[in-house]
């Protein structure tokens, strides 16, 4: 992957971890029923890709991480 792509897709995992937090912080509505989405793994799912992106644009940058 190249860096224009890594850095979108970073933006994309953002953008979910975000929203997805927001989501998952609102108070449950017992009259609408249960949350049929688990906003919490979601968010911890997105912020995990996203670091893991932001890893990969180091390295595409130059910066060695890891052993050698």
């Amino acid at each position: 992957m190249d860096l224009h792509l890594t850095l979108a897709l970073a933006a994309l995992a953002l953008a979910v971890a975000v929203f997805s937090g927001w989501r998952g912080a609102r108070p449950p509505n017992p009259h609408k029923g249960p949350r049929l989405a688990p906003w919490r793994f979601i968010m911890v799912t997105s912020a995990t890709v996203l670091l893991l992106l932001l890893v990969h644009a180091v390295n595409l940058l130059g910066v060695t991480t890891g052993r050698r």
